[in-house]
């Protein structure tokens, strides 16, 4: 029952889900661009290389021969991993689902013309001049993102025709791949924005996690809470829909599915095929088993009977103010003095303005206010700075 995972990104949420599979007795090789990378700090090995680069990536796999490939984030060459399956070797979910939800393009057709899923509007524009027309037919405000880029990268709101060339040189800059194109969509006007985690097995029914709600800021998680509060019917269409997608793209595994929920029902937003951001809420313990635990038992092929909510949590994320290296942080004590809660730092080796480096989580009894969990966790992360040395 040993395998050997290749772990493609090492960040905080491989970090986590390398502790899980280590304690099922299973081997990791992590890696990322950079030395020192979170995941690569609990791993029974590491590899550093450009993820881009597909020949580097073919050596990886190669020297290793890993009986699955997790990839944590998109930056990746993700069209090889038809060759790695043809090769007899896992990839997590699948490799159509790998490269589906890399490209927003792919993600976003399947979803609204391919299934019917409920979206906003939307178009694409390959150049600054397909994106004025873009931005003057979906209407304004709207929002742009680069076709391939995670957690807020290179996304700005378009709220007068001036805004329209910086939003186009923002997301040139900071998309990921080498993809010129951005997605333009039509501001949704939502009441609260919800993650559904998503399970599917390789032998047993598709599970739902109770929902997820969060709070973004410049496109990045800030807050996020379990259970979102929202209606049984919201619930159900969600479900609905993340089960359809995750069907289409295949695959065992975890999956972060996120919702605008409007007055009017549920609206499809995006898809992560893997453990998601504002999941790290079930590190307080909300749920039987953490997200990072469900994904390490799903892609093994181990039976998830259940998923149950077993008390309410709330995350709160502790955040970078500045360019350095070597960090610490001020205010632990302060932050550390709170009942029923937790703290985890990444152990990032370098900071930047925004760069999320650590966390801050409480939780409650599971019939408590979860909002007066989110206060606390906020908090929390307000009392910690970091600094750098």
């Amino acid at each position: 029952m040993v395998k050997k995972i290749l772990l493609l990104g090492s960040g905080e949420l491989g970090k986590e889900f390398v502790i899980a599979a280590q304690r099922l007795g299973q081997n990791v090789v992590a890696v990322d661009s950079y030395e020192g990378a979170p995941a690569m700090q609990v791993a029974d090995a590491f590899e550093v290389i450009n993820m881009l680069d597909g020949e580097a990536l073919d050596a990886i796999v190669a020297k290793h021969q890993p009986d699955l490939i997790v990839p944590e984030i998109e930056a990746i060459r993700t069209e090889r991993f038809y060759d790695y399956e043809k090769q007899g070797i896992q990839v997590v979910p699948s490799a159509k689902a790998a490269n589906f939800t890399m490209d927003r393009r792919a993600i976003r057709d399947l979803a609204a013309k391919e299934l019917g899923l409920r979206t906003a509007k939307y178009l694409y524009a390959s150049s600054l001049e397909e994106m004025y027309a873009a931005v003057e037919e979906v209407g304004m405000p709207c929002v742009v993102k680069p076709l391939m880029s995670s957690s807020g990268k290179g996304q700005s709101t378009v709220k007068c025709k001036d805004d329209i060339a910086k939003a186009w040189e923002i997301a040139g800059a900071k998309g990921r791949g080498d993809s010129g194109e951005v997605i333009v969509e039509a501001f949704v006007n939502f009441t609260s924005e919800i993650t559904l985690l998503t399970v599917t097995q390789k032998d047993g029914p598709t599970l739902f996690c109770p929902p997820i709600g969060h709070v973004q800021e410049r496109g990045d998680y800030q807050q996020s809470w379990q259970p979102a509060l929202i209606s049984e019917e919201d619930i159900k269409a969600s479900q609905e829909m993340a089960d359809k997608v995750t069907k289409s793209l295949t695959g065992a595994g975890i999956w972060g599915v996120e919702f605008f929920i409007c007055e009017d029902g549920v609206v499809f937003s995006e898809l992560s095929p893997r453990p998601h951001d504002t999941g790290m809420v079930t590190l307080a313990g909300t749920q039987n088993f953490s997200e990072f635990e469900l994904h390490c038992r799903a892609v093994l092929g181990l039976p998830i009977p259940e998923v149950t909510l077993e008390r309410v949590g709330a995350s709160a994320v502790v955040l970078a103010s500045e360019e350095g290296a070597n960090p610490y942080f001020e205010g632990v004590e302060k932050a550390a003095i709170y009942k029923k809660s937790d703290l985890r730092f990444f152990g990032k080796p370098t900071t930047r303005e925004y760069r999320r480096m650590g966390v801050a989580l409480a939780y409650d009894h599971v019939d408590a206010d979860v909002l007066a969990t989110v206060a606390q966790a906020k908090e929390m992360a307000a009392l910690i700075t970091v600094k750098n040395n």
